[in-house]
């Protein structure tokens, strides 16, 4: 099936599943660190005694947005209810002040026709706001308060209006939604590529929008201690990758596979297997770019703890070619197979030869199931020599 048709949720599902069945887990000797960023990229993060609350009262509009959608929907209607209310009160007390209340004479002419009470008050400020104008109430010349009341509500009305439909139209096209389909991998692997030992994700779209000037950054936040004593709890680090496509953004047409070479500047250097599964590291990835439907600014993010890192590990395929078009399996997605990788860090492979000297010894000494298939073929020819000769 091909990836820009028809694929969709219940395959990607279904690789959640299967990448849960499949990938070993480990278990922590250890109580582990909170987690920095969640899979799904939310940061776990709590603000707590902020004393200066009115700092979000100068920024209304984006404090509305950030809201939830049940606090936003309740303020969107008692926005619409109140002022009706209040500019109902306020064509009451102009009838009631004017007398159009009592029953008068024919050639007595109200301030607003067909008022008689506050429920046909309250009927026609919804009227004047919404501009519907059923046809039965009216405001005349006679009284100049009535009409500048008149002025006023519609301009009330149309900054409510503006702000309470500016800020659903945000919330529903936030850069946030487009995130959803961008996808990473479960798990992050460590293994040996074009001859170097190599840090590697995996992240795709799902929707046939692209994503424009796309750029992917990786952090690496642990707990550190500086020269002088200082424990910083979230030390961000910065680590260097080698883009797939060799510029600075990706073309993210079919999943690709993000790699960061361990080398000298890397914070991964020192860390053998057994390093990585005692140490509390985390590796955030975050991938920005604009959405070519709407202009807006989407972000995605995610994370990678010691034990969702799988060393000696490396991506499976998911693209192939079909009928003269490139199909992609996302069932493959996250799927992963064993390679031959050294088990030490990257320091120590550099201090006994590299890459080449690792090589050298892999054919050198044959694996123990190259050995054993050997020692069967040469039990099968001895079996197979007759008696007589």
């Amino acid at each position: 099936m091909l990836s820009r048709k028809g694929l969709i949720p219940d395959d990607y599902l279904l690789t959640r599943l299967a990448e849960d069945v499949q990938q070993p887990k480990f278990k922590a000797s250890k109580a582990r660190k909170a987690r920095f960023v969640a899979k799904n990229g939310t940061c776990n993060v709590a603000h707590t005694n902020i004393r200066e609350q009115g700092r979000f009262l100068q920024d209304v509009f984006t404090t509305l947005v950030d809201l939830k959608w049940l606090h936003t929907l309740i303020i969107f209607t008692m926005s619409f209810l109140c002022s009706w209310l209040l500019f109902a009160m306020v064509w009451w007390l102009i009838a009631f002040a004017h007398g159009d209340l009592d029953q008068k004479g024919d050639d007595f002419v109200p301030c607003v026709t067909d008022i008689h009470s506050f429920s046909s008050a309250f009927l026609f400020s919804i009227e004047v706001q919404v501009t519907i104008g059923f046809g039965g109430r009216m405001v005349t010349e006679e009284c100049l308060s009535a009409i500048v009341v008149l002025i006023i509500q519609n301009i009330v009305g149309l900054l409510i209006n503006a702000i309470m439909l500016g800020c659903i139209f945000m919330k529903t096209a936030q850069a946030n939604r487009r995130a959803e389909t961008l996808i990473f991998s479960k798990h992050a692997v460590i293994s040996i590529r074009n001859n170097k030992l190599c840090f590697m994700i995996r992240l795709g779209d799902l929707r046939k929008s692209m994503i424009i000037s796309a750029t992917v950054r990786m952090q690496v936040v642990r707990r550190s201690t500086t020269s002088e004593g200082e424990v910083v709890p979230l030390d961000q680090i910065d680590i260097h990758m080698d883009n797939p496509v060799g510029t600075n953004g990706i073309f993210l047409v079919v999943p690709l596979i993000i790699c960061h070479v361990i080398n000298k500047d890397s914070p991964l250097y020192e860390l053998s297997p057994a390093d990585l599964q005692n140490n509390d590291i985390e590796v955030v990835v975050v991938l920005e770019g604009v959405v070519e439907t709407t202009g807006i600014t989407t972000q995605a993010r995610t994370s990678y703890l010691s034990e969702e890192i799988l060393w000696g590990q490396r991506f499976v395929p998911t693209i192939s070619e079909e009928e003269g078009m490139y199909a992609v399996d996302y069932s493959k997605f996250g799927n992963t197979v064993r390679v031959a990788t050294p088990s030490c860090s990257a320091k120590n492979l550099d201090e006994k030869g590299g890459i080449a000297r690792f090589k050298l010894n892999e054919h050198a000494t044959p694996r123990p199931s190259v050995r054993r298939r050997r020692l069967s073929l040469r039990m099968k020819q001895y079996s197979t020599i007759s008696p007589l000769a």
